[in-house]
């Protein structure tokens, strides 16, 4: 299977199951298009009618040129770079079997609780959709040795501070990152944390932890003004925004502008993100990610169809800009625009996803295991707690077995060894079921795929 489009000035041809990127000219392009349902002779017909003597590459096109790169093709397809058949599916169920009972990472919500009343937040105010809580040391405490207990012989675990808003425990955060190094060398593992924060609580000491213990920092920004402070209120309905910019500055500074991301949801109310995304480059931000907003289907903050339209053009002049600052030596980071054409996921990661349900979970503030965030407070999908272990194994199972050849409607599609079939909790919120298709979510991962492999592409042949 292949894919083409065109996309910055380049013609690009993806191999999908060999993972080969090809960039190639006009002829080759089209050429391609008709390899694979059409013999040599109806091929080079159709070429010639459409380019002999014509110039390309600056060249004017010969009917050798044209045989030539039909056999150029043909060699491609031999070595296994072109129209590569899928072989990936036999092994699907097996190499996700082999980590079964393995877990890596946890997602502690270390504060069911939020200083801010943001409309849109999925997690209900921090509450989701239950009571308010904070975790106390002793069950984050059993919550780091039930990962040590089940991460085999893994020696790298991470485990995100996340909430509501995990600085309204800080205490307790910094226990724990305590118990955590305290143990570490015991049994040879090494913690990374995140911390994920609205910023509100920032100060001289937050700031001073973050920089030592966390191999990551995600700080909540929406960009313009007038869109943050639409949503990012506290209970007075106040924005949050001159409060937080400061403090976020002050922290990525202090930081050397590293290890961090500067991330924002986009809403009906900004589907031109890009605006967002240039403010925040003005305020000395230059790790960012914007993400589309998870809401109810009517939600006043829900992506209409028009919407998707300017997202997936602000995504294509997203890498417009990119480009353009790299080459004057302003470079910048998009979270989504990340990809490594030469190595990148090994093809377990490819084919199994996330590892939500199995090897990555969420911890309520009581100790309650949940498959990710986004399933924290259904009842259904509890897993069991850190005290006892998983108990739901049905539930764990129905995980296990979603993996990218699960879904029907991703077995044809060109990027599904880039996505490995999704987000679990949008295909569930979207469909009702963790193996269904989240489509809008899959039109937007698609243009921002076509744009990363682009920019991955001009700066292997740009430098």
């Amino acid at each position: 299977m292949i894919h083409q489009y065109k996309l910055g000035g380049y013609n690009v041809v993806l191999d999908i199951c060999s993972g080969a990127v090809h960039t190639v000219n006009d002829v080759a392009y089209d050429m391609i298009a008709m390899y694979e349902e059409n013999d040599r002779e109806t091929v080079l017909r159709a070429m010639s009618e459409n380019y002999l003597g014509t110039v390309v590459d600056g060249e004017e096109v010969t009917a050798a040129d044209l045989a030539t790169c039909y056999d150029e093709i043909t060699e491609l397809k031999e070595q296994g770079q072109l129209f590569t058949p899928d072989t990936f599916e036999p092994m699907a169920g097996e190499l996700k079997a082999r980590t079964s009972g393995v877990v890596k990472a946890l997602c502690l919500h270390i504060a069911h609780t939020c200083n801010l009343n943001c409309s849109y937040c999925f997690a209900s105010q921090g509450k989701y959709s239950g009571e308010r809580g904070i975790m106390s040391f002793e069950v984050g405490k059993r919550a780091l040795d039930f990962l040590i207990e089940n991460s085999g012989d893994r020696h790298n675990l991470e485990v995100d501070f996340f909430g509501g808003e995990p600085l309204m425990n800080f205490d307790v955060v910094k226990e724990l990152v305590t118990y955590a190094r305290s143990v570490e060398k015991q049994y040879n593992k090494n913690f990374r944390f995140t911390l994920t924060t609205n910023g509100m609580l920032i100060d001289e000491d937050v700031i001073d932890f973050a920089n030592r213990e966390c191999s990551n920092v995600v700080l909540s920004l929406d960009g313009r003004k007038e869109i943050h402070d639409r949503f990012r209120v506290d209970y007075a309905g106040r924005g949050s925004f001159d409060t937080i910019v400061p403090k976020f500055q002050k922290l990525v500074e202090a930081r050397e502008g590293k290890n961090y991301y500067m991330r924002g949801t986009f809403t009906h109310a900004n589907p031109d993100f890009l605006e967002d995304i240039k403010v925040m480059l003005d305020l000395g931000f230059n790790e960012l990610s914007m993400e589309p907003v998870v809401c109810a289907p009517g939600d006043p903050a829900e992506l209409t169809p028009a919407d998707m339209e300017i997202v997936k053009d602000q995504y294509e002049k997203l890498a417009e800009l990119m480009l353009e600052r790299r080459r004057e030596g302003r470079p910048f980071t998009f979270y989504h625009y990340m990809i490594d054409l030469k190595g990148g996921p090994c093809i377990y990661k490819r084919i199994s996803g996330c590892g939500s349900g199995t090897e990555y979970m969420a911890v309520t503030p009581w100790g309650d295991l949940y498959p990710c965030h986004q399933f924290v407070g259904d009842e259904k999908f509890k897993l069991g707690n850190i005290f006892e272990g998983v108990k739901n194994t049905e539930v764990q199972k129905e995980f296990a077995d979603c993996n990218v050849y699960a879904r029907e409607k991703c077995r044809d599609c060109w990027a599904r060894l880039y996505c490995s079939g999704g987000c679990a909790a949008n295909a569930y919120h979207a469909t009702g079921s963790v193996r269904g298709v989240y489509e809008s979510g899959c039109e937007l991962f698609k243009k921002r795929m076509e744009c990363a492999i682009m920019l991955a592409i001009s700066e292997e042949l740009e430098g």
